[in-house]
């Protein structure tokens, strides 16, 4: 039986070899899975913005009451 020769440009890299598996058997390999997993990442925006703007009108609504506090304070002569 003759040897089997094989080139270098014919072997596959280790990395080549390590991203091909879960690229064919993951979810983003249909469309369908693509569209599940971008729906999923927006749905983690939406839920972490939800926290962030209720943090950002806490922190507003006590500058409106500082500041107002501040003018009025002024205004009377107080300060």
């Amino acid at each position: 039986m003759p040897a089997l020769a094989v080139a270098p440009d014919m072997t596959t890299s280790l990395a080549a070899l390590a991203m091909s598996g879960p690229l064919q058997a993951g979810i983003l390999a249909s469309p369908t899975g693509q569209l599940l997993a971008a729906l999923v990442a927006a749905a983690i925006v939406i839920v972490l913005g939800k926290f962030v703007l209720k943090l950002a009108w806490r922190l507003i609504t006590i500058g409106i009451v500082v500041v107002a506090a501040v003018y009025l304070l002024t205004v009377l002569g107080v300060m």
